[in-house]
């Protein structure tokens, strides 16, 4: 269990490498703006940023659905966001 937790941490760090190439500075720019993000944040802003719903997001971090909208939630207060701003289209169109 440990093994494939170190694994998934080696793993987040080549999708972050291969996902500044695509999103150049994303999560530069990102924390430049809001500097209190989390990596759990930073994690769910690059998978909202890919268009993967909820439910694909919950499968990758290995939480359940609800979890998933809870996070999002808590991202929105975050980014100060009102409640009629869709998150996802928020972070294709600001960074």
């Amino acid at each position: 269990m440990i093994d494939n937790n170190i694994a998934s941490g080696h793993d987040w760090q080549i999708f972050e490498q291969n996902f500044n190439r695509v999103h150049e500075e994303f999560f530069k720019k990102l924390l430049e703006k809001f500097p209190d993000l989390t990596p759990g944040d930073l994690k769910l802003s690059a998978y909202l940023r890919m268009n993967l719903s909820s439910k694909e997001i919950a499968q990758l971090l290995n939480i359940t659905y609800r979890s998933v909208e809870l996070k999002r939630y808590r991202l929105r207060k975050k980014l100060h966001l009102e409640t009629e701003e869709n998150l996802v289209e928020w972070l294709m169109s600001e960074f």
